[in-house]
């Protein structure tokens, strides 16, 4: 009796047959040789980001039906490889920066809204609010933020409208990003600054009370603002009523 082996080398791609459903490979990876049978595994899959290797030991049967040689492949083993990708430092891009950003301006302009509040004649609260390194540096992180957050479909979003202004709807489109989110808080935090300082020291300059209007300054700058404009009027008020009596 004669017996005929049937070997097969055609370059196609593998389908994998997972809890009996076909999977077909998101990419051909390399040169793969097809074998009759299909390859039976606990979830492997193969896409652009894995590469996916099957260490297959072949049993070999025989079979007298048809005088053929009958290969019953076995899997042994499934083995992921990651591809080399981009490496992303969690500091540089991404959600994690925004958030870390967020929480870095935030503590970092704490501390003059408490020198101001709690101790607004002192000498240290004096030299620490004539400083410009606070705005140095969060200027920067804003820049950079602004940077990593521009895409050329921003343009398109702040001049939205055929009068090529802004729109609500773009804005809240924009704002959808994080790391640009991250950034208009930083905007915020130097502009609530840039305010608290001009109104402290124009209350030391005048002889004003500026707690009050300082600490809104720190969450509502408009209404901290309005608050210091109405308490120098009234106190100017009080001191003329003072010196006419």
């Amino acid at each position: 009796m004669s017996f005929s082996s049937s070997f097969y080398h055609s370059p196609l791609s593998i389908k994998i047959d997972h809890s009996g459903q076909a999977i077909k490979p998101c990419a051909t990876v390399g040169k793969v040789q097809n074998f009759p049978f299909s390859i039976r595994s606990n979830g492997a899959q193969i896409c652009n980001q894995r590469i996916l290797r099957s260490r297959v030991s072949v049993r070999r049967d025989w079979s007298f039906i048809g005088g053929a040689r009958v290969f019953n492949p076995k899997v042994t083993r499934l083995v992921h490889y990651a591809k080399g990708g981009r490496i992303h430092a969690s500091w540089f891009s991404g959600p994690q920066l925004a958030s870390r950003v967020f929480t870095f301006g935030t503590a970092a302009v704490l501390p003059f809204y408490t020198l101001m509040v709690l101790a607004p004649k002192s000498e240290l609260t004096k030299k620490s609010m004539e400083s410009s390194i606070p705005y140095l540096v969060l200027g920067v992180l804003y820049a950079y933020l602004l940077y990593l957050s521009w895409t050329p479909e921003t343009f398109r979003l702040i001049f939205a409208s055929k009068y090529l202004l802004p729109e609500l709807s773009s804005i809240g489109k924009m704002f959808s990003s994080e790391l640009t989110l991250a950034s208009a808080w930083i905007h915020l935090l130097v502009v609530d600054l840039f305010s608290a300082r001009h109104v402290f020291q124009d209350g030391l300059e005048n002889h004003i009370e500026t707690r009050h209007s300082v600490f809104f300054c720190l969450f509502f700058c408009p209404i901290g603002i309005l608050t210091h404009v109405i308490t120098k009027a009234m106190t100017k008020t009080t001191r003329k009523e003072g010196h006419s009596i």
